[in-house]
């Protein structure tokens, strides 16, 4: 008998082990993240980079994790890929990630958490028709490109700034001369003066290349229109960050770091954004755009409640948060942020 006890305490201690063992490995070992095109993606750029999740990740005894890295643009091809399983992170416009949250509210599978703001910067709406010198100027002969239609970050800040000047029931106003292409097709089109193709809302430092051409003038600047507000969120599935904490918060902490690198290193920073993007700009000019005081890099969100005013004044979403907060996870219950 005492054999036996002490067999099956032997058992029962390797069990536990084995269990141990096990709820430590349980987190996800690969991690999918994505980014789009431009500088407002910078965070996620210097984090792959520098291998900062696979380094907060060990720190916080996750081992080895490895991340797999996709480029990405315009929310509804975003909002896609993570619904389908094919992202666990991912950098996306604030509107796309708003309409995701409201869309997917309730549903456990879908359910979408953001983990926190990643950039801001003004975009502009330049054009190549010398007969537009604003919204009040386009006319159907007119395209204007953006990475999406409808749900993309330069999708909706057109309807936004529509709504202001034709007001809110006049907000789907331009959408019908919208056309989806990708930031770097959309410039070619519009500096080539070619295609049908007369406008492009973007962001740095496409908007920035646009205006160096003396055929393009600027229609609006967002920061003139919408003021300083948060452009691009980061955010997961729920799921994801409820099945895998400590990787979460190792996405979390990389990203302050990436923040504070470029904070104090605008040299590095650009070098970075340089070799990631595989974008042929001079140095200085991406030194000079990370100077511009409009653009910050920071976790906590800046007045992100104003397009979900707007989306739920427009109709094009159904649920929304009373507060800010209510969309991000828990760890920002207490921030100062809109």
């Amino acid at each position: 008998m005492k054999r036996r006890t002490f067999s099956s305490m032997m058992i029962a201690a390797a069990l536990a082990l084995s269990t141990a063992s096990g709820a430590a490995r349980a987190e996800a070992q690969v991690v999918r993240i994505s980014h789009g095109y431009g500088l407002l993606y910078l965070p996620l750029m210097v984090i792959r980079d520098q291998g900062l999740v696979e380094k907060h990740a060990k720190a916080l005894g996750l081992g080895e994790v490895k991340t797999n890295w996709v480029l990405l643009d315009g929310g509804n091809v975003i909002n896609d890929a993570m619904l389908a399983g094919n992202l666990d992170i991912a950098g996306t416009g604030a509107p796309g990630f708003v309409t995701l949250w409201s869309k997917a509210r309730g549903i456990p599978r879908s359910e979408v958490v953001g983990l926190g703001a990643l950039s801001t910067s003004p975009l502009w709406l330049n054009t190549n028709n010398p007969n537009v010198k604003s919204l009040k100027d386009f006319t159907a002969k007119d395209k204007i490109a953006i990475p999406g239609i409808k749900t993309s970050l330069s999708a909706v800040l057109l309807q936004m700034a529509v709504a202001k000047t034709f007001g809110i029931e006049n907000y789907a106003k331009l959408d019908p001369m919208t056309v989806g292409l990708s930031h770097p097709e959309a410039m070619g089109s519009l500096l080539s003066g070619k295609t049908e193709i007369t406008a492009h809302f973007t962001s740095p430092p496409f908007s920035y290349q646009e205006a160096k051409e003396p055929k393009i003038s600027r229609v609006l600047s967002t920061s003139d229109v919408l003021g300083h507000i948060t452009m691009d969120v980061v955010f997961a599935l729920k799921s994801f960050t409820e099945k895998n904490p400590k990787l979460t918060q190792a996405f979390m902490a990389a990203q302050e770091e990436a923040n504070a690198y470029i904070a104090k290193n605008r040299k590095g920073a650009a070098e970075t954004f340089l070799r990631v993007s595989k974008m042929k700009l001079p140095q200085e000019e991406v030194e000079q755009m990370l100077a511009d005081p409009g653009t910050e890099f920071s976790t906590t969100p800046v007045d992100v409640m104003q397009y979900v005013l707007f989306m739920s004044k427009a109709g094009t979403i159904k649920t929304k948060p009373a507060v800010w907060n209510e969309m991000f996870v828990p760890a920002f219950k207490d921030r100062k942020g809109s």
